[in-house]
């Protein structure tokens, strides 16, 4: 009996303790969930925001307090190393051992040819129908092998923990002529995922360069058709891409759209400096997205930030060629545009048209707000610093208008490199809305030695706002701006950096297909 009643007493406590852990559980889980949401209200600040918001005046030791706070930028997580190495030995086909507690589904076992030639469209979509439907699946696209796929959706939500393996090549067929009608501006759709990794050092090869001379920007006679974009991420949450290599896109490379709390890190992303529309990474109605350790060159801007976009963190960017990073563009057609809560720290661009810059159309509304660019630095850089609020990308003149997006607290601190053009800083702002709150802090530009030497200048129209610390060029115009309409000449996309602006003359205006 005594041990019978020692034994219950046991059990017992035992069960408190799993009771006490399932309740500490839940709680972690509901702050976790808090922090990613922002505190609510749409994701568009919380006190995240409003310290960034505060970040600008960094009025001393309290200032740099918050930045810390704001910026502390966790690594990507290293907790399952051992386990990628796992899979990406077994993917290498040197063992025959499957990861520990892993369902691995293989493309090869459900008919992928793996040639470069044959059409695997239907093998991946069965293959992924069979890894969404089991716990803990990988999803493995093999090394050594070209798989030649086409337009095609990777539909959630799936079983818990899934890996999309990618350690062979994925190319898309190279004719337009052989693209799926149905789905004109997609090629690989990732959709209602949650908390999934995307990884495995492997290539997406968009196949673009057929895509690119049908272009209304290379040929003007042809009429302007939207192409697929390579890698869309849908929908979704708690998604993690890794160490991918995507390449020669028909247009856009990689879209983060309508997600929330995303991680792209490691991302290698090519394309030739002439591909029309390539934007590297594209970010769209999402919430809490982190862009790091990536190296992107395209023919458009590296990453582009678009409407509803807020809590965007971006850190140690490799840019160039390209368009430079940029907010925009916004508010085309008259549209309502909303972006805030934007930091990009550590970058280096190069051999681009812009360095960081924020275009706007002018008949919009709405607001970029909070905005930070910090420790960039820019070589042979047309433009460094632009804020456009007249951009105009269309084949027919673009009207003036008495309403706009406003565009206001925005910092550059610490940006110092070369400027191909003399007007190393752009303020474009409009008489409707214009730029507030624009800091300058420790900026140090000069011209390029190859053209012509000489100095730069900062240009401002409508901006407010200040300088502090050192910064080159003088930017005493930002506290004595004043509204004269729009400029006579502006940065745009056809400006292909060579000669100086006629004054007086606007570039011939193309047309930039955007989401």
């Amino acid at each position: 009996m005594g041990a019978g009643r020692r034994g219950s007493v046991g059990a017992a406590a035992l069960l408190l303790v799993l009771v006490a852990s399932s309740l500490l559980a839940v709680a972690r889980a509901a702050a976790v969930g808090g922090g990613v949401d922002g505190g609510g209200g749409g994701g568009a600040g919380g006190e995240d925001g409003e310290r960034l918001l505060r970040l600008w005046t960094d009025g001393g030791g309290e200032a740099g307090d918050q930045e810390d706070d704001v910026f502390m930028w966790d690594e990507e997580e290293d907790d399952d190393e051992a386990e990628e190495g796992h899979i990406m030995v077994w993917g290498n086909g040197k063992t025959e051992r499957p990861a520990t507690c892993r369902n691995v589904v293989n493309v090869d076992t459900f008919g992928a040819a793996g040639d470069g030639d044959a059409d695997d469209t239907e093998a991946f979509r069965n293959a992924w129908k069979a890894a969404c439907s089991l716990d803990n699946a990988v999803f493995l696209v093999p090394a050594g092998r070209r798989y030649k796929v086409g337009a095609i959706t990777f539909m959630g939500p799936c079983k818990n923990k899934m890996i999309i393996q990618i350690q062979g090549t994925i190319v898309a067929p190279e004719e337009p002529s052989e693209w799926d009608p149905r789905s004109p501006r997609l090629w690989l759709l990732f959709s209602g995922l949650a908390g999934a990794r995307i990884q495995g050092g492997g290539v997406i090869d968009g196949s673009g360069s057929k895509w690119w001379a049908n272009s209304c920007k290379i040929n003007k006679s042809n009429p302007c058709k939207p192409a697929p974009t390579a890698v869309t991420i849908d929908s979704s949450r708690g998604v993690r891409v890794k160490g991918l290599r995507v390449q020669n896109a028909q247009q856009m490379h990689l879209t983060v759209y309508r997600s929330r709390n995303v991680r792209l890190a490691g991302v290698r992303i090519e394309a030739p400096e002439d591909s029309p529309n390539t934007d590297g990474i594209h970010v769209a109605e999402s919430t809490a997205v982190t862009i790091q350790n990536c190296r992107i060159g395209t023919g458009d801007d590296c990453i582009s930030i678009v409407n509803a976009s807020f809590n965007i963190r971006m850190k140690n960017i490799d840019c160039g060629p390209g368009h430079g990073i940029s907010i925009g563009s916004l508010g085309k057609d008259g549209t309502f545009a909303a972006v805030e809560n934007v930091a990009l720290d550590t970058a280096r661009i190069s051999r681009a048209q812009n360095g960081v810059r924020i275009k706007t159309w002018q008949g919009g509304a709405g607001y970029v707000r909070n905005v930070r660019f910090s420790n960039v630095a820019v070589d042979d850089v047309d433009h460094p610093i632009v804020i456009d609020q007249f951009y105009c990308d269309a084949r027919g003149p673009c009207r003036n208008s008495t309403s706009g997006v406003a565009v206001t607290n925005v910092l550059y601190r610490n940006i110092s490199g070369t400027s191909r053009r003399a007007e190393a800083i752009r303020f474009a702002c409009s008489d409707a809305a214009p730029c507030t709150d624009i800091v300058l802090r420790d900026i140090n530009l000069r011209r390029s030695d190859g053209d012509g030497g000489g100095e730069v200048q900062t240009v401002c129209n409508c901006a407010i706002g200040f300088d502090n610390g050192r910064v080159s060029p003088a930017a005493d115009c930002l506290r004595s701006s004043t509204c004269g309409g729009a400029p006579d000449h502006r940065p745009d996309d056809d400006d292909d950096g060579k000669g100086k602006p006629v004054a007086g003359t606007m570039p011939a205006p193309i047309l930039h297909t955007e989401l």
